[in-house]
């Protein structure tokens, strides 16, 4: 394996090594919180600890900055290498600096948002954020499997990034109003589903990323038709 292809692994290594561990802790506090909630409304003295409803609050928080992050890097690897592949900066040097800018301007929202306190900031930095993941994912380079996008990995990782986004910005609004509290777990679960299907697709498409070296081969391939060329003769 060459460098390439090590940096080609940075993603699915900080998927499993990061963010699927912050899901199941999400999502084990997650449970807590809801059968402690239960119990209390039914007047039962709960063995589940008062702090668990803070602590799915700290790692969700934790947690919608590494799927957004990881979104990005994602979406960064596969950009830069077609802009160097291509020549873009000698070519066109102000689609790189949009690229650049907008790489910038994404994690500049995420930031904000994190601080945002109204309800307008909140709205203003995930429109921008989202905003920002999606076109970064129309730039050249990136895999996006249109054809098949019901089980594309590139639109579940975007949609599921998107949802975090926008359960980060409504959190405040579950302490206030029932109907939020049930938008939150409705866009969670569907996260969670997606995220099942991220684990999928991620293998997938690991085993049809040939190594840098291979792609001359592997790509000149006829995958309508699932033939390549000849295999070379064995000699006696």
């Amino acid at each position: 394996m060459t460098f390439a292809d090590w940096l080609r692994l940075v993603h699915p290594i900080l998927a499993v090594v990061v963010v699927y561990p912050l899901i199941g802790i999400v999502v084990r506090y997650a449970w807590q919180t809801r059968q402690r909630r239960l119990e209390a409304k039914a007047k039962i003295k709960s063995k589940i600890p008062p702090t668990a409803g803070a602590e799915h609050v700290n790692i969700g928080r934790w947690l919608t900055g590494s799927v957004t992050g990881l979104s990005l890097l994602g979406l960064a690897h596969p950009i830069f290498k077609t802009i160097v592949k291509k020549q873009v900066w000698a070519a066109n040097p102000g689609q790189v600096i949009f690229i650049v800018l907008m790489f910038a301007a994404t994690i500049a929202s995420l930031v904000f948002l994190y601080r945002a306190k109204t309800k307008g900031w909140r709205v203003t930095f995930t429109t921008l954020t989202s905003a920002g993941l999606i076109i970064l994912g129309l730039q050249d380079g990136v895999f996006r499997r249109t054809d098949e996008w019901f089980f594309s990995h590139y639109y579940y990782g975007l949609t599921a990034a998107i949802l975090m986004v926008i359960s980060l910005a409504i959190l405040p609004e579950i302490y206030r109003q029932m109907t939020w509290r049930k938008v939150h777990i409705g866009l969670n679960i569907i996260a969670l589903l997606l995220f099942l299907g991220q684990g999928v697709t991620g293998a997938r498409d690991l085993l049809e990323i040939p190594l840098s070296w291979q792609e001359p081969t592997v790509f000149s391939c006829d995958f309508a038709n699932k033939v390549c060329g000849a295999p070379p003769s064995i000699p006696n």
